[in-house]
């Protein structure tokens, strides 16, 4: 077995078609075809199966891809950190992040990113925090950024920044909030929260189990974009971070009250494996993204998106 070998299954395990694996590797379909054969036979396993709908993997085919990702990475890893010797950062960084940072500051983090380090080949998906756990254990992800469970994970975890979660309404629908309220106030609301499945939900019950309140919602979603279309148009409230809403609270459609006895709040973290050391590409995206994120959620950014937005308007 040799690294070209496992180059080559791994790039038809992914693609899940010869010729698609062919063009991608540069290679002629038999050249592919010859070293799968010749891994196969020195496993003693078939790798794939031949199917109508393309080359499937088997239960070793599969085996062979959770365990050999990681490995593969980090031979990248180890081959772009020495080329970063030079001065030149380049190489690929996989990132989870999760749908508030997604929607608050992951584009003007890549704007700025990308302009300084233009060799960098970024990969960004976005989930839930119990999913990310399992790809940067698996070595599917190089960084998470997470809402920070209260259990100790095995995982490595750096904290970027502790933000109050507040009650988001409507800016048009009456009758006004009071300037603030108590966390068993919520049950004279119509709430509407993301469901379990949900890093910040279980931030909210755990505030609310230590309160001895049965949080009840009479809505449950996950998407937090729908959530905050729905309770800017209608008489529904939330609770949510401030970064998670913060075009809302920027234009005026939202509004957010602070949320008393108790505050609640959710820490973002960065999560990575502690084995496997990051590249310097993963701790300058890192750096970037922190910046961006402290800024976001510092006491009143979302007041100056308002005044910059109202100034760049009269200057027109």
């Amino acid at each position: 077995m040799d690294l070209r070998q496992l180059q080559y299954f791994m790039c038809l395990y992914e693609e899940g078609n010869v010729t698609r694996a062919a063009r991608r590797l540069n290679v002629v379909q038999p050249a592919l075809s010859m070293q799968i054969a010749k891994l196969e036979a020195e496993l003693g396993e078939k790798l794939f199966e031949r199917s109508p709908q393309g080359m499937i993997p088997t239960a070793a085919g599969r085996t062979m891809f959770r365990l050999f990702l990681p490995i593969l990475r980090d031979i990248a890893a180890a081959k772009q950190e020495i080329s970063n010797l030079a001065g030149r950062i380049s190489g690929q960084v996989s990132i989870g992040l999760i749908a508030s940072v997604t929607q608050s500051v992951l584009s003007r983090t890549i704007e700025i990113f990308s302009n300084q380090y233009p060799s960098v080949e970024l990969s960004v998906a976005d989930g839930y925090t119990a999913t990310f756990v399992e790809q940067v254990t698996s070595g599917q992800l190089d960084i998470a950024v997470i809402n920070r469970p209260r259990k100790r994970l095995a995982l490595e975890t750096t904290d970027i920044l502790n933000e109050e979660m507040v009650l988001v309404s409507g800016a048009a629908q009456p009758p006004p909030l009071p300037d603030t309220v108590r966390l068993s106030d919520l049950a004279q609301f119509r709430l509407v929260i993301p469901s379990k499945r949900h890093g910040l939900r279980a931030v909210l019950e755990q505030a609310a189990e230590a309160q001895g309140i049965d949080l009840k919602p009479q809505l449950e979603i996950d998407t937090l974009i729908s959530i905050a279309e729905l309770v800017a148009r209608t008489d529904w409230v939330t609770v949510l971070p401030s970064i998670a809403v913060h075009r809302g609270l920027a234009d005026g459609t939202l509004r957010a009250t602070p949320i008393v006895e108790p505050t609640i709040v959710r820490t973002l973290a960065w999560l990575h494996h502690p084995r496997r050391p990051l590249s310097l590409a993963a701790v300058r995206f890192m750096e970037t993204m922190n910046e961006r994120l402290i800024e976001a959620a510092r006491p009143g950014a979302h007041l100056d998106a308002v005044r910059a937005a109202a100034e760049c308007h009269q200057a027109k």
